[in-house]
């Protein structure tokens, strides 16, 4: 019931948004060029032409309304967009679309002023995770998201959404210097914890003739929550404590101690430059540095029951770990344009050049002081991309906007795990265990925006893709594998679509139809699957997932906001989900691994809104609210899950921002997310969700005061998670935290 309250409230409030009317695209898409003032992402996105509905957040916005420590805050109350941040500075916060869940990662496309940040080496929720790192919230100038696959211009990942971060560059001598702090408090299974983050950043960019520069540092300090527990159906003989709960399933457990407790120190580094050779040639670089060191320790509820001394029993071990991380990422491009033809030729790399994790393999608490452990290393891993576009308007009326492409990416995956006998500061042992292989991807595309007639405009285009995978090995010593896998070949042409209609001023109805190919990355084709005795690799012969999405939107826009209402259909053959089932046929003992579902398909509908000074001058309102049906509609594999919804897709997400300003130089800001309950199998037998593994519902209200003291100082204070909810996404998720910042500007 109470569910239910909220959503009509959220509705209703979407509702009153669109009555008081809201932007038409034209609008729209000139308001966006003239906010960048940058001529390459000008050109950029005349180039691409992408024909999706979208959505956009802007610094002002940031600034105003957001607690953002770090990059991945911005998206938060971005329509139908979820990020599982599990605390200040993860690493591993994938993104959740409209239509797929936490564990599909590569059903996104990430970019930072061209740079891909997706880590397509993967499809999971760990080492998949965006790489987020590269971008600190002070250096954005803004963000675009498109949804679903219906730009030729993308590569098929783009099912789920693309997110286009751009970073600012000055035309004129500017800098920043902001300091802030947060503190959350934590209580779970009656341990508390008092979790302090800090953060120091800054930026200096100006002009210097034709040459621009931009730089940006920022430093993090945090803490976080237990981010695992460690569980067993009984307390160990000879002890006391634990906590009493229930697992996923509903059977009873004892919560013995909790792991993954981080305490991380990361520093972000960015350069910026622009050069224009002449008015209608710019040469720019961006340079990014990413550095991440964290410590994880454990902590125990049990104690011994004679002497009362910490008594670690289970896993405890797997939640003590170090990371040593230091990534780079680079891009180099070239924009012009020649008169009604506009072009670009860019290429990037992005460059674990040292990712290495220390692990225990001992008991604790011996453990703690050093002993025999694992050195993993990601050295070598990474990817390269480039592409070279162009788009040509037949006359001053754009009758004809053809734009057209070709693209190469290559991924590597280099994962190789040796023994040492001192996990701390040890030497690098025997190679115990390897994962390696490559993936190689070339495409060309092309599209035609037609202006059939003044109400109507026809997009269309193809994309075609011819995609590799080679140089597939594993390596186990205990249990023994050594295994060269073969190469894999696969070409796929995605035709796109959309038909947008203007029956009147200030509205577009949109229909769009975009196929998409989504091929297995590195880790999906290659990753092992260990068990007690046998360590098998799952046939590294999966087929592309290939998706069919529809949507048709209506929009209505004006200088004060907008509205959508928009139906998306979504259905994908052989899409690639971790699911359980026997290794062998026949075989009554199921493992998880990635395996190639025969249907799956996701549909449903969206409505979002933004308003300006509505419904008194000084008072901004945007929102959202998402139904999704999403599941499974055929697996031989997995029988049971037919019918069952995605796993981590909620049938309901909703959104709400209100900011209110006083007087000039005051923005008071409350917003609120909304998620229903969702699941973490395929089979939905996860039917407890608010504990650890399971997936629960949400309600999470924040809150930010922002005080522009001068046009040179502002300060912030906030609050995320007012309301203090405790809920699990399969980790347990940060409880109350209050922040606070200020900024100094030249």
């Amino acid at each position: 019931m109470i569910d239910r309250i909220r959503l009509r409230g959220a509705v209703s409030g979407l509702a009153v948004l669109a009555s008081t009317a809201p932007a038409p695209v034209a609008a729209l898409d000139a308001r966006r060029t003239d906010d960048i003032l940058v001529i390459a992402e000008r050109q950029t996105r005349t180039i691409e032409a992408a024909p999706n509905s979208h959505a956009s957040v802007t610094a002002a916005e940031i600034a105003t309304t957001i607690n953002a420590v770090n990059v991945e805050d911005t998206l938060k109350y971005l329509p139908s967009l979820v990020v599982r941040k599990r605390h200040i500075g993860d690493t591993q916060a994938p993104l959740a679309t409209r239509t797929s869940g936490l564990g599909s990662s590569a059903r996104s496309l990430i970019y930072a002023d061209g740079a891909l940040l997706s880590a397509l080496i993967g499809n999971n929720n760990t080492s998949a995770s965006p790489r987020w790192g590269m971008v600190s919230p002070e250096e954005i100038a803004r963000i675009d998201v498109l949804y679903g696959p219906f730009s030729a211009a993308y590569a098929g990942n783009s099912i789920g959404a693309v997110v286009n971060i751009t970073t600012r560059l000055p035309d004129r001598l500017e800098g920043t210097l902001s300091a802030g702090t947060s503190l959350q408090t934590f209580d779970l299974y009656g341990v508390k914890a008092t979790l302090p983050a800090r953060q120091i950043a800054a930026t200096l960019g100006d002009r210097f003739g034709r040459l621009s520069l931009f730089g940006s540092v920022t430093h993090t300090d945090s803490r976080s929550q237990p981010t695992t527990y460690v569980t067993a159906a009984t307390n160990p003989a000879g002890t006391t404590g634990g906590v009493a709960d229930r697992n996923r399933t509903g059977a009873a457990i004892r919560v013995l101690g909790s792991g993954g407790i981080e305490q991380q120190a990361q520093d972000n580094i960015k350069l910026k430059a622009a050069f224009d050779v002449s008015p209608a040639l710019r040469l720019s670089y961006v340079g990014g540095l990413f550095r991440n060191d964290t410590d994880s320790s454990a902590e125990t509820y049990l104690s011994a029951t004679a002497s009362g001394a910490p008594v670690y029993t289970g896993a405890f071990s797997s939640g003590v770990y170090r990371y040593d991380q230091r990534h780079w990422s680079h891009a180099l491009s070239a924009t012009g344009k020649d008169g009604r033809f506009d072009w670009q030729v860019i290429g990037t790399l992005y460059d674990f050049a040292k990712d290495t994790q220390r692990s225990p393999t001992g008991a604790l608490p011996a453990a703690f002081a050093g002993g025999a452990g694992n050195i993993t290393r990601l050295d070598g891993t990474g990817w390269e991309t480039f592409d070279a576009k162009g788009a040509w308007r037949s006359d001053a009326a754009a009758t004809h906007t053809v734009s057209a492409g070709v693209h190469w990416d290559r991924y590597t995956v280099n994962s190789n795990r040796y023994a040492t006998t001192d996990w701390i500061a040890g030497p690098q042992g025997a190679l115990n265990q390897a994962s390696r292989g490559k993936t190689r991807t070339a495409a060309v595309w092309a599209q035609d925006a037609v202006r059939i007639a003044d109400p109507l405009t026809l997009t269309v285009g193809g994309r075609y893709e011819d995609w590799r995978a080679y140089d597939g090995f594993n390596f186990s010593s205990t249990p023994a594998l050594s295994v060269a896998q073969p190469v894999r070949t696969a070409t796929g042409f995605s035709p796109k679509a959309s038909l947008a209609f203007v029956p009147a001023q200030h509205w577009t109805v949109r229909a769009s139809f975009g196929k998409a190919y989504r091929f297995p990355t590195v880790g999906e084709l290659y990753q092992a699957v260990t068990t007690a005795a046998v360590l098998t690799v799952p046939d590294p012969t999966l087929r592309p997932e290939r998706a069919l999405s529809e949507e048709l939107a209506i929009e209505r826009r004006d200088a004060g906001g907008e509205i959508r209402l928009a139906l998306f259909n979504e259905s994908i053959e052989d899409a690639l989900i971790s699911q359980s089932a026997p290794l062998v046929a026949g075989s009554a003992v199921a493992y998880t691994y990635v395996q190639n579902v025969d249907r799956t398909r996701a549909r449903g509908v969206e409505l979002a809104g933004t308003r300006s000074d509505f419904p008194v001058r000084g008072v901004d309102l945007s929102g959202s609210v998402t139904y999704t049906e999403a599941t499974t509609r055929a697996n031989r594999a997995f029988p049971a899950a037919v019918g069952k919804l995605l796993p981590s897709v909620p049938r309901w997400k909703a959104s709400a921002v209100a900011t209110w300003r006083p007087t000039p130089g005051v923005a008071l800001t409350t917003a609120a997310r909304y998620a229903s309950r969702n699941y973490a199998t395929l089979d939905n037998s996860d039917t407890v969700g608010n504990t650890y593994m399971g997936f629960y519902r949400y309600f999470v209200v924040d809150a930010r005061a922002r005080f522009d003291v001068t046009p040179r100082y502002a300060f912030a204070v906030g609050v995320d998670n007012l309301n203090n909810a405790r809920y699990f996404l399969f980790h347990p998720f940060p409880q109350r935290t209050i922040s606070a910042e200020v900024t100094a500007r030249l």
